[in-house]
């Protein structure tokens, strides 16, 4: 429906994560039997979860483990991994400053040069410890280093930014990316992103995108919101992307993925999201989390380092756990953010939902009062769902 917000202008409501809920049905099963696997770029994997290729959730370690236990992790290849031979004494600095230092600290840090012997080392390093090699750039990166990671024999590549669309205008002398010869050329499939519309999300399809990644400014460490005032809340965007992604598959037969990615906290985030549209999420702080995340405690968005106009923020986000705790349980915490795929599992069979396409769906309903209703005990005593 339509509002008008003043006599210039009409404009729509979106809803965010948290103002939505999934309505039980007339039907249950027994959580065991929830079929949670999906396909991403022709990459079946258990778990419909990837970690975000963020500099303080994803190293060669962690990308192996997530393969491991069933997920996926994407590694950055234009942030530390690749421009310094031993990362770990850098990401020793980058937790150690202080709230007042971290920006400049991590500006001067980041100027340090890509390395493309070190893209390659990293992918073949993935690829030695059994773990999916999955890897993401910049459109101006993908560019630059394309041929390096096709060479590397990486399995997945996301082509990531703020805004990515089919029809960006560049200065005469800049040639930008050409996102269709990109996904023809590379011989590997190529996830492609971020967008938040219908139309955005089906010109990427038409592009060649194997994914489409959805969301704008909703993750824990990115300021673009506040610094450009840009996004939709997710629960609209992955709605209208989803519905672009069936109407792509009737008009083709094709099926592209639809990752809804960033502001997902809880294992009811995930599960709201999938209810939206989603196959599957992308997210990062829970994962920063991890005993085993390069963070140390800290997690930073990609677009923190920016020379000219930094659009995220290093958050402290602790230690809660081990990486499988947090992923596949057995969960130390009351607050959704440990197991994952029993959260998972367990809406689906209390939803009556027996794979990740009957998930999508079930009913939804638009709900502000879901995780303040009766809670007030929990939020006087900071428990549960009043952390």
């Amino acid at each position: 429906m339509n509002i008008q917000l003043g006599r210039g202008k009409v404009v729509r409501r979106a809803y965010g994560i948290d103002e939505i809920a999934l309505v039980p049905g007339p039907r249950t099963l027994d959580p065991s039997l929830a079929d949670t696997r999906w396909q991403i770029g022709g990459v079946e994997r258990e778990i419909p979860i990837i970690a975000s290729a963020m500099d303080g959730v994803v190293d060669v370690t962690m990308a192996i483990r997530l393969s491991e236990l069933g997920g996926l992790g994407v590694l950055n290849l234009e942030g530390i991994q690749t421009r310094y031979e031993d990362p770990e004494p850098i990401l020793d600095q980058i937790a150690s400053v202080g709230k007042e230092e971290f920006v400049g600290l991590m500006q001067t840090l980041y100027a340090e040069p890509i390395k493309p012997e070190l893209i390659t080392q990293r992918i073949q390093a993935i690829k030695a410890g059994g773990g999916v090699a999955a890897v993401s750039l910049t459109p101006a990166g993908a560019a630059r280093f394309g041929a390096t990671v096709a060479a590397a024999g990486a399995d997945l590549v996301f082509v990531q930014a703020t805004v990515v669309s089919t029809a960006h205008l560049s200065p005469p002398d800049i040639s930008p990316l050409d996102l269709a010869t990109f996904c023809a050329e590379m011989p590997m499939p190529v996830m492609l992103g971020n967008c938040v519309t219908y139309d955005v999300a089906l010109n990427l399809m038409k592009a060649g995108a194997a994914g489409v990644l959805v969301g704008i400014g909703p993750g824990a460490a990115c300021t673009s919101r506040g610094v450009l005032g840009i996004g939709i809340p997710q629960a609209t965007a992955v709605a209208d992307c989803a519905a672009a992604r069936d109407d792509f598959f009737n008009e083709t037969g094709r099926y592209v993925t639809i990752v809804a990615d960033g502001g997902l906290v809880t294992g009811g985030d995930i599960c709201k999201c999938i209810a939206c549209g989603a196959d599957g999420v992308m997210i990062g702080s829970p994962f920063a989390r991890a005993a085993e995340a390069p963070g140390r405690g800290f997690h930073w968005g990609m677009a923190t380092p920016s020379p000219v106009l930094p659009r995220g923020t290093r958050i402290k986000v602790g230690t809660t756990g081990s990486l499988e705790q947090i992923l596949r349980g057995p969960a130390g915490l009351d607050d959704g953010t440990h197991n994952f795929l029993g959260a998972l599992q367990t809406s689906m069979g209390t939803l009556g939902a027996k794979d990740l396409k009957e998930m999508q769906q079930v009913e939804v309903v638009i709900a502000p009062s879901l995780l303040t209703e009766g809670k007030v005990y929990q939020k006087a005593q900071q428990l549960g769902m009043g952390k």
